[in-house]
């Protein structure tokens, strides 16, 4: 009887210390002084954003004579996005890769980005994200509890569909088209005439496939690696959303940092996005040329004027909603 109550008693102070442990390891932020930062990156191991947070984890280890080493948890192994970026401003986590798209909520200055065709291309995004927008952008993150270390590239959405090739706004009319969650995108088809459906990426590919919509928007890796060419062969490049992603870091672990390490871990930000770039331009063209060879229908769409021009009531709202945005805005759509 003796040996039994012991026992328990054993067995319950080890569930309370392994519970208690559980949850240091979620809730105590790490710094500088502790081995092995966490790193969340919703992506599989063999992708540009992953290889690019490889990248900087090895260089800050290397610079920091492995007093600052990292362990990145790959394929969303630590929750989702939205989960990820409180625990991100809360300390939980010290760094990880986020599209802006989805930061809206909690950052109101990462919306501009998902603002159609705020972005006249991919070269011009990278200018003004390492330049004036970006250090906007940024000081809204670190408000937040963020900290901007480099923009990576998540490319260019464009349209497809099962129907046809698009090449004018009447040609989107009618047609039923699967965007994100999110106000911006609904609007930005039906600005074209378009029926917005919103619903989940896993869902797009048999939708297509039965009829429940037409096509989507998304960027020639996603097109290509969903197989959703198979299923909608017409292509129509538009460019219409050019949305960065963001290696950051809680600003909670930066503040940890010595300066020396701040700048060591700040340089290593940038570096890693420069290799992540070229990393993903390689990664678009593969895509591409897959799909073109699996029988898609590719065209470039000359003129995108009017596309633009039919956005005008999408800018509207999102300045009548946001007036204080609205210089960032137009310091974009004015850049050369």
């Amino acid at each position: 009887m003796r040996i039994d109550k012991t026992l328990s008693e054993r067995v319950v102070r080890f569930k309370t210390s392994a519970a208690l442990a559980a949850l240091l390891a979620v809730s105590v932020p790490l710094t500088a002084n502790a081995a092995d930062l966490r790193g969340w990156n919703i992506h599989v191991v063999d992708y540009p954003v992953s290889h690019g947070m490889e990248q900087f984890a090895a260089e800050v280890a290397d610079k920091t004579e492995g007093r600052i080493t990292s362990k990145i948890f790959h394929g969303g192994v630590l929750g989702s996005q939205p989960d990820a970026i409180e625990q991100l401003r809360l300390g939980a986590l010290d760094f990880g890769v986020f599209s802006l798209g989805p930061m809206g909520q909690a950052v109101p200055e990462t919306n501009v980005v998902s603002l159609p065709f705020i972005f006249k291309g991919i070269d011009q995004m990278y200018t003004l994200m390492d330049g004036e927008a970006g250090a906007a952008i940024g000081a809204g993150l670190e408000k937040k509890g963020i900290v901007a270390l480099g923009w990576y590239d998540a490319g260019a959405r464009s349209f497809y569909n099962s129907q046809k090739p698009i090449n004018t706004p009447a040609d989107v009319t009618g047609l039923k088209v699967r965007v994100m969650n999110n106000d911006l995108f609904v609007g930005m088809v039906e600005s074209l005439g378009g029926n917005a459906t919103p619903m989940a990426f896993a869902e797009v590919f048999q939708s297509i496939k039965t009829g429940v919509v037409d096509g989507a928007e998304n960027n020639p890796p996603s097109y290509e690696s969903t197989n959703h060419y198979e299923v909608a062969k017409y292509y129509s490049i538009s460019e219409h959303l050019i949305i960065p992603e963001c290696l950051c870091m809680s600003k909670k672990t930066w503040d940890g940092l010595s300066e020396a390490d701040q700048k060591i871990v700040a340089e290593a930000g940038r570096a890693s996005a420069e290799t992540q770039r070229t990393l993903w331009k390689a990664r678009e063209t593969a895509s591409m040329d897959k799909v073109i060879a699996g029988g898609t229908v590719v065209n470039q769409i000359a003129d995108k004027g009017p596309f633009q021009d039919a956005m005008a009531a999408v800018y509207d709202r999102f300045l009548s909603d946001n007036p204080d945005l609205t210089d960032l805005v137009n310091m974009i759509r004015n850049a050369e």
